[in-house]
């Protein structure tokens, strides 16, 4: 039986991400489907995240032989599908360092610039050797033809190409609509996929996007969230493509650096994308008090997973304790694995969006405001109609200029032909139930 879904994870593992990616590969086989994990700088540098996500499976190698000699249950998607790994950019667009890496540091034990507090450092039986580094890329002076493939890997197919370059593969083989990206991190893969070629990208499903802030404040300054802070010009090439028309919303150049070409006129189709912005993940939470319930008798009993997750964990909650400061009643909050609980259960009526697409734009060259996400709150009628649509004259396209145009509205924000179309996710089927739901799924 085919999965209902099938995804590829654009992710910068990181702490939540991880929760994310095993919440993905402990769903049964027709749930879901993970075709590709996409790496991708964010938290900590790119080669941090890809050993984590290597590490991961590492792990779950283990757990799975302890799940076995102990009669418990094993996950049915990691052993039924062999997802892609492979490696992408290692900084923003049109940045060459990493932008957000200072910020994940303040938020780290002083041991944990790896992303995951010092994991790989307290426990280093559970971090892979680092031979992993050639499944993805040829190291010089070394002959890895003919090396035994560490163990783990048989649970997941590295690549050495581009992550970006093995995202259009896919979309390119596989039937058109079948295939969705959550994208986790920041946008740059995704953004250097749809420039390569458009028309290929746009065969997605879906693209689901944990980012944003809109009605809320940022947590990466007071207006961004850390995703879109850390490529905006990404995140705005990407948004672009749900307008009709994508120039409309495109970030501007700038004189003397190297950017990504314009769309072509004419694309074929628009981009459906669903956006979870801080508005609804934040309030999704883990507690420490049901984290340890649900974990510490799995650690007793010698789950290597329980103990890997824990560390990580542990020091998470340590630092939310230490900035929050004692009575505080705040938890985890779950970003990243709400877009994979909504890729489980999409089809429950109690996930609710807007009642229409939003035009959602990025701002890309504020002094303050880079990242963040821009509405019109004016609440200004569109003089072209409601219906998101230019009644004209197919043979004259200009016609719709003259019905569309507003004087002083340069920046397109009263036309119906431009601007993005956002479908901002608003309600999940259960703040309070997800947590459990997770904990349930991956540690069962």
């Amino acid at each position: 039986m085919a999965p209902k879904s099938r995804i590829i994870i654009d992710t910068d593992p990181g702490v939540d991400d991880v929760l994310a990616l095993l919440l993905a590969l402990s769903a049964s086989p027709e749930e879901l489907e993970v075709a590709m994990i996409s790496v991708t700088y964010g938290n900590v540098p790119l080669q941090s995240c890809l050993r984590n996500v290597v590490a991961l499976f590492h792990v779950l190698e283990k757990e799975m032989a302890w799940r076995q000699s102990t009669g418990k249950p094993a996950y049915g998607a990691l052993n039924t599908y062999k997802p892609i790994v492979a490696v992408g950019a290692e900084h923003a667009l049109e940045a060459e360092e990493l932008v957000a890496d200072y910020f994940h540091k303040k938020l780290t034990d002083p041991d944990g610039a790896d992303g995951l507090h010092g994991v790989h450092d307290k426990h280093p039986h559970l971090s892979p050797t680092d031979t992993w580094r050639s499944l993805f890329e040829d190291l010089p002076g070394e002959s890895t033809s003919s090396a035994e493939p560490p163990s783990y890997s048989t649970f997941f197919t590295p690549s050495k190409t581009p992550a970006h370059k093995e995202m259009l593969r896919i979309l390119k083989q596989e039937p058109e609509n079948t295939v969705s990206i959550v994208a986790i991190g920041p946008l740059t893969n995704v953004a250097l996929a749809a420039s390569e070629d458009p028309e290929t990208f746009l065969r997605v499903k879906e693209l689901v996007v944990m980012g944003g802030a809109v009605g809320v404040a940022g947590n990466a300054s007071p207006c961004a969230e850390f995703n879109c802070l850390a490529d905006a010009v990404a995140a705005a090439r990407v948004y672009a493509l749900t307008a009709p028309m994508p120039s409309s919303t495109m970030p501007p150049a700038v004189p003397g650096k190297a950017c990504l070409p314009p769309y072509p006129d004419g694309l074929s189709r628009r981009l459906k994308l669903t956006l979870f912005p801080l508005d609804i993940t934040t309030p999704h939470e883990l507690r420490r008090r049901a984290f340890n319930d649900r974990i510490q008798p799995l650690k007793a009993a010698g789950s290597p997973l329980a103990l890997w997750t824990d560390t990580f964990m542990s020091g998470t909650f340590d630092k939310i304790d230490s900035m929050l400061g004692e009575g505080h009643d705040e938890g985890l909050s779950l970003h990243d694995p709400l877009c994979i609980w909504y890729m489980l259960t999409r089809d429950d009526p109690a996930w609710k969006a807007v009642a229409g697409p939003e035009d959602i734009r990025i701002e890309t060259r504020g002094q303050w405001t880079v990242g963040m996400h821009v509405v019109d709150r004016r609440g200004r009628a569109k003089p072209a109609g409601q219906d998101s649509t230019v009644q004209t004259h197919p043979a004259d396209p200009m016609d719709a200029v003259t019905v569309d145009d507003v004087p002083g509205d340069t920046m397109g924000w009263l036309s119906v032909r431009k601007g993005n179309r956002i479908n901002r996710m608003l309600e999940s089927p259960g703040r309070n139930i997800f947590a459990g739901l997770l904990l349930e799924k991956v540690f069962a």
